[in-house]
């Protein structure tokens, strides 16, 4: 071999550096690709490709490591945030909180598992930490466990040991929550073709997705009343998309005067559609959307312009025009009612009812130009990132703690990418990425974090076995995982009444776990699974991070 080559891979530099990192992602997302029992470990084969890497001998320079684990972190940490913040807020409503208070006392049994288990093994709390981060999947508590290690200046071999702790108990993490799916279904004999069915009469998941209703108008008290008196009746987002009126089909505008025979094609929750028959009177047969006499399009129209995100929606003049109607709203996968006091984003997609020259206006006036959304506009998320990491390193003071505690690098910038995909647009800091976009940025930044954990702890592999404590963070990580989900699944399917589609969503969400999801979604062979799992998922892997953390900072 040529000494260039040979120097090329044997002394620490920049070049190895990347090598060696480019080789050990490289033959770990090839490795993921392998499946047992149809279950694949995904990115996490990562970590084991560095573990065994780091074993045989190969270091890098440590600096180095440790800048590209923590930047690393933040990309993944920030990329995630941006893409579950518009599902996290609306997960706070009242229709989601059951959900998430169920998912709460997944993560509240098993910390508390896992501090019985660290009462009782002799294992310090910092290893038993990671015994828990591994049985339930979560990478960023793994991270925010070595956050809180390096701030009370714990030594590296305490680091290395939450790293094998997490490496040996996450594969049957992510088994032991397909078997308790598996279990909770033959406990209660579930029937997946007569669960579908139950499905079918009782709707999506008995959500508040909009749909329209014709409705004929014969509520007395309504006509000769403008329009908008229906909405302050209601106090509830609705949004009249068409009506007949006086012998034509129009979109009508709040100060219409309403008639007799007069038929409304109305928009709302699915749940408010009861309340609007008994207000304005029952379903009708004339179909507005097809009427051959009606000179009214439909349109899909994407966010685009910046300028529109600063503003309510009601403020804005150019949107409240006479001749068409925002009648849906869907952002981020979740579909809604657009009203008066929402803030647009980019990205959103708005469903457009008017005539030609209306529709042309308001595409205008939102842009619908999808070329712009293909270039990232990087400012505003390196911005982001810089708030993230200032907000992580924040320390805060408490009664009868030793340290100052902070949230760190995996709290900070997930903390700042929820609240920016919400409310970014008032600051002129607009985080919208695409889809493909988000997951490069996702999946590059937790590549580069488990490989730089598993390099910097495999040397220590053959000690976790050596002693029999291997086996030992096994057999209590099997306990973290599976006693809470079975647990907390009996209550909700047995007393909660959720159905056995929900209850899969559930544990896949509370358990931040995409393998144990599709599993969920092939056995179910619905989407069901997923809507609940994206309810849960945001507040869950806040929770697991903050408690990852805490565990370290008040026990040890």
């Amino acid at each position: 071999m040529p000494d260039w080559l040979n120097d090329l891979f044997s002394k620490t530099s920049i070049a190895q550096s990347v090598i060696i990192y480019g080789l050990v992602i490289a033959i770990g997302i090839w490795m993921g690709r392998i499946k047992i029992a149809g279950i694949s470990l995904g990115i996490t084969w990562v970590l084991f490709a560095g573990l065994i890497f780091s074993y045989l001998g190969v270091e890098i320079d440590t600096n180095t490591e440790h800048f590209i684990k923590e930047f690393g972190l933040i990309l993944f940490v920030y990329a995630i945030g941006l893409q579950v913040g518009p599902g996290f807020w609306a997960s706070l409503k009242k229709n989601a909180l059951l959900n998430n208070l169920l998912a709460l006392a997944i993560v509240s049994t098993g910390v508390a598992i896992t501090i019985i288990l660290y009462s009782v093994s002799g294992n310090s709390i910092a290893v038993m930490t990671g015994v828990m981060s591994g049985s339930v999947t979560n990478t960023p508590g793994l991270a925010a466990a070595q956050a809180a290690v390096t701030d009370l200046h714990l030594s590296v071999g305490d680091k290395s040991l939450i790293t094998l702790a997490y490496a040996v108990t996450y594969p049957l993490g992510v088994f032991g929550i397909i078997g308790s799916l598996l279990l909770l279904k033959k406990i209660f004999r579930v029937k997946i073709d007569k669960e579908q069915e139950f499905h079918r009469k009782l709707g999506v998941l008995r959500a508040s997705r909009p749909v329209s209703v014709h409705l004929n108008l014969e509520n007395k008290q309504l006509i000769g009343q403008p329009l908008r008196k229906l909405f302050e009746l209601l106090k509830e987002p609705l949004v009249v998309s068409r009506m007949f009126h006086k012998g034509e089909i129009i979109t009508p505008t709040p100060d219409l005067v309403l008639s007799e025979n007069d038929v409304l094609l109305v928009v709302a929750a699915k749940p408010v559609i009861e309340q609007l028959k008994l207000l304005i009177g029952p379903p009708g047969t004339m179909n507005l959307k097809t009427a051959k006499d009606s000179h009214l399009i439909s349109r899909l129209v994407v966010v685009t312009r910046a300028g529109v995100t600063h503003k309510r929606l009601g403020d804005q003049p150019e949107l409240q025009q006479h001749d068409f109607t925002l009648t849906r709203l869907s952002r981020a996968g979740v579909e809604m009612v657009p009203h008066g006091d929402i803030f647009l984003q980019l990205g959103d997609t708005l469903k457009v009812v008017g005539t030609e020259e209306g529709v042309k206006q308001v595409t205008a006036a939102l842009g619908n130009s999808l070329k712009k959304l293909e270039v990232p506009d990087l400012a505003p998320i390196f911005m982001g990132i810089v708030l993230g990491v200032i907000l992580g390193s924040i320390p805060f003071h408490f009664p009868n703690m030793p340290v100052a505690v902070k949230i760190g690098m995996a709290g900070g910038p997930l903390i700042i990418a929820l609240t920016l995909s919400r409310f970014g647009n008032l600051f002129y800091l607009n985080n919208y990425t695409t889809n493909s976009a988000n997951l490069m940025i996702r999946e590059l930044g937790i590549s580069l974090f488990l490989a730089s954990v598993g390099l910097s702890s495999g040397k220590n592999l053959s000690l976790a076995f050596a002693d029999g404590s291997g086996w030992a963070w096994i057999g209590m990580g099997v306990i973290i995982t599976v006693v809470p989900l079975l647990l907390v699944g009996y209550i909700a399917r047995k007393y909660l009444r959720k159905t056995f589609f929900e209850v899969c969503g559930l544990l896949s969400g509370a358990s931040t776990d995409p393998p144990a999801l599709a599993f969920a979604t092939k056995l179910t062979g619905s989407d069901i699974p997923s809507i609940t799992y994206a309810t849960v998922y945001p507040l869950t892997m806040i929770l697991r991070i903050v408690a990852a953390q805490l565990l370290i900072l008040l026990l040890l």
